[in-house]
């Protein structure tokens, strides 16, 4: 018999322990799992358990990531001519997790990506309220493709309807017929929104500061829009955000020119809980955006969840909810560092730090 490495008996465990949590809240839900059913489950120790993933909720985030990890992604078979078309493409993609009538309740939620009951302190909700303007702007850069307008308040709009169909599809299972709720987002397009980018404090950003730093980033964190490994190294703005400060990625994709790359880089704190909560967030809905848009669509942003490392090569001592800090990366050097509120907007908008064009 091979034995095992201790890294592949680890793996092992942790996919038992998923497996298992996996079936239990299919059966049980999220309020009412129990660890302990799960470790028999799994054939482990309830101290097995925890040393994988240290709360049920984690647990429950992981499953929920792994679903996401797992589920198919197909090409679209071509790019939306206009609004309406992709925001209706883009519903019927997302309506698609809706349970049915006759599936259980708990199953139910676990095929919506219920969070009802998870994120239920004031943390883990100022976390998933940053976490929605990112959603937001990754919509609306994918409608912009087919606009010359910005459609960020239009994507709120479209996503706050789909997440009430939801929330009605997790209470009133079968209510309501889904192909309206699709028609509904294609007319939304045609609202007059009124939709301009002018945020009152960025007059008021402290400028970045030019300088020429080593820059030696961490390499293969992967991308949650594409699943793509980052290049850390590669000429752009890298914005070091706080789970509170995620909001801040528009302002270092507003400000820097076409073709510029910015990679947002998330800093959670704690990765088994909140990390996990931004992974199954993004990841979830690039996957319907995949499936609605061309790759070019998000050619120039990344999104990335950090354990501390990138905000270490930063030059970040400390790193917490509310750190917003960017620098601009040019032929392997920082050349551009700022901090603070408007940190993303002041590196990305640095005129000295970008390439000269001849």
């Amino acid at each position: 018999m091979v034995r095992l490495t201790r890294v592949q008996q680890q793996a092992r465990t942790r996919a038992s322990v998923l497996a298992a949590a996996r079936q239990e809240f299919i059966e049980q839900g999220y309020v009412l799992a129990n660890v302990d059913r799960i470790a028999e489950r799994a054939e482990l120790t309830r101290g097995a358990v925890y040393s994988n993933f240290p709360s049920k909720r984690a647990l429950y985030l992981a499953v929920l990531v792994e679903m996401v990890g797992q589920a198919e992604t197909t090409e679209p078979a071509g790019p939306p001519r206009s609004p309406a078309e992709a925001l209706g493409r883009f519903a019927r993609t997302w309506l698609e997790r809706l349970p049915l009538v006759d599936d259980s309740a708990s199953g139910g939620r676990l095929q919506l990506r219920s969070l009802a009951g998870v994120v239920e302190d004031e943390q883990a909700r100022a976390v998933l309220a940053q976490v929605a303007q990112l959603e937001a702007l990754l919509l609306a850069m994918g409608l912009e493709t087919c606009s010359s307008h910005r459609q960020v308040r239009l994507a709120e709009l479209v996503l706050t309807l789909l997440g009430g169909a939801g929330f009605l599809a997790e209470m009133a299972p079968g209510f309501g017929d889904p192909f309206d709720r699709a028609r509904a987002c294609e007319h939304l397009a045609g609202l007059d929104l009124a939709d301009t980018w002018a945020p009152p404090h960025l007059p008021f950003v402290t400028p970045a500061v030019p300088c020429q730093d080593a820059w030696t980033p961490p390499e293969g964190l992967p991308d949650l829009i594409t699943g793509d490994r980052v290049d850390l190294g590669a000429d752009g703005v890298v914005a070091v955000l706080g789970a509170h400060r995620v909001s801040a990625a528009e302002e270092a994709v507003r400000a820097t020119g076409p073709g510029e790359r910015v990679t947002v880089v998330v800093v959670p704190g704690d990765l088994a809980e909140t990390g996990a909560l931004v992974r199954l967030r993004i990841s979830d809905l690039a996957g319907c955006l995949r499936r609605v848009f061309p790759p070019a669509a998000w050619a120039r942003l990344r999104v990335v969840v950090d354990d501390g490392t990138v905000a270490a090569a930063a030059g970040l001592t400390e790193a917490g909810h509310e750190t917003e800090a960017a620098v601009r990366v040019r032929d392997g050097m920082i050349v551009a560092r700022a901090g603070g509120r408007g940190a993303a907007h002041a590196a990305a908008d640095h005129p000295t730090s970008r390439k000269a064009t001849t």
